[in-house]
């Protein structure tokens, strides 16, 4: 048994993002026998508010199945910006010494898992690690200050520097490097980060809560949607790295079919934008609903005929969009738009999981809409729910994550040694 200190923004139960899989990685850790402790905020996302349940709390400990969880007051705008997301994360950072301080006096956790982004929490878990003499690892799921580059997020070159060589010197100092596609890891590697100490660990699914269902257990009727209605389905994060405004595009070129209807369905900084365009428009056939119940998730994947899994050029490899594998182990299949040689499109194309387009084009979208229209998905909808249970199964890949982390030496491609590892990540070391 391990004694596992996790540092991150993000936690259950948060619905979807980050905070999803840290809050499962941690339940499945102390399921497992560890002794777990969390330092994270209030629940806040993708709706940048914090959840009623845990409004108008400051400091809270509390334990969520098994974790004794440090929860932190913290400031969360209303409308994201740069610099108000930089205010954010450092006012959790500030907020959570109320935690660490006293942990310096406590037992000593035997590993130190800091969650990215964002990227600077990690000062803190080194400092502790280099206190108190436990292992620090960082797991990112995201390349935070790439993508606020090549989004444009952040424009001034002396501050970009200046994070990249914070990022840099951070991921130098961990022990171990984790990520959640080969190509986050190799942009790591760039980052003159020993490939000794990286290691891949994709986002991974829970085969048994989500499985394919029927259109008529799906949830058309609470949307006010008929079974004979083509759905084309966008449910996640509505923010700035996707390019969400091409759906409303590709919506004007369907206003004319009554039977094509696109479903938002999430919260995010860009949801108000979506809404006041399909205002503007007077579109019909875009209707918005928050995100839903975890356990209503099958039914939700169920409703759609076709699911839109959007990123922006600029963002193609610096994350891997957590919506795609319960996409797949719902049978679901999926129109996504990227590049040729990314790690997006190298997946669909190469198991043949869905539909491929190029990003950023409307002509492209509904191009690959109006394939998906006219041709039988069963053959990509069967591929996705095998490709699922193959390389996405929950229990394989925190098996592999508890072992590689926890359990002593960091072994890599040694297929003998780690086969279910392996096995999970064949499709990312097969190139």
């Amino acid at each position: 048994m391990k004694k596992v200190l996790i540092y991150g923004i993000n936690y259950a139960p948060e619905l979807t993002g980050i905070g999803k899989y840290t809050g499962e990685l941690g339940a499945w850790l102390a399921e497992t026998g560890h002794e777990v402790e969390v330092i994270t905020t209030f629940p806040y996302y993708p709706q940048w508010e914090v959840q009623s349940d845990f409004k108008g709390k400051l400091w809270h400990t509390h334990l969520h199945k098994g974790v004794t969880v440090h929860r932190c007051p913290f400031y969360v705008p209303k409308q994201v910006s740069a610099a108000k997301r930089i205010i954010h994360e450092f006012s959790f950072l500030l907020s959570s010494l109320v935690y660490w301080i006293p942990l310096l006096f406590k037992p000593k956790a035997d590993v130190v898992l800091c969650v990215a982004p964002p990227f600077h929490l990690s000062f803190v878990a080194y400092l502790y690690s280099l206190l108190k003499g436990s292992l620090f690892y960082i797991h990112v799921q995201d390349l935070q200050v790439d993508a606020a580059k090549d989004l444009g997020m952040i424009k001034n070159k002396s501050l970009l520097n200046i994070l990249f060589k914070a990022e840099k010197f951070i991921l130098n100092k961990a022990d171990r490097v984790s990520t959640i596609s080969l190509a986050m890891e190799k942009k790591i590697i760039q980052k003159e980060v020993g490939e000794n100490k990286t290691y891949v660990f994709p986002n991974w699914v829970d085969m048994e809560a989500i499985q394919p269902l029927p259109k008529s257990a799906s949830l058309r009727k609470e949307f006010g949607l008929r079974n004979t209605d083509k759905v084309i389905l966008y449910s996640g994060n509505l923010g700035e790295k996707q390019g969400l405004e091409l759906i409303i595009e590709a919506a004007k070129h369907y206003q004319k079919f009554p039977h094509i209807y696109f479903v938002v369905v999430g919260s995010g900084g860009a949801k108000e934008r979506l809404i006041e365009k399909v205002d503007a428009e007077k579109l019909t056939n875009v209707k918005f609903f928050p995100l839903q119940k975890s356990e209503d998730m099958s039914r939700l994947l169920a409703t759609a005929d076709l699911h839109l899994v959007l990123q922006k050029k600029a963002a193609a490899d610096l994350l891997l969009p957590s919506k795609l594998g319960p996409i797949l182990a719902a049978g679901g299949c999926v129109l996504v738009t990227a590049d040729p040689g990314t790690t997006l499109h190298n997946l669909v194309a190469t198991q043949q999981l869905g539909l491929v387009v190029e990003p950023e084009s409307l002509p492209a979208l509904v191009a690959g809409i109006d394939v998906a229209l006219q041709t039988n998905l069963a053959f990509f909808q069967a591929n996705a729910r095998s490709y699922a249970k193959r390389h996405l199964s929950k229990k394989v890949i925190l098996s592999a994550m508890e072992r590689e982390l926890l359990g002593g030496k960091l072994i890599k491609n040694v297929p003998e040694l780690v086969p279910s590892f392996q096995s999970v990540n064949e499709v990312y070391y097969s190139g």
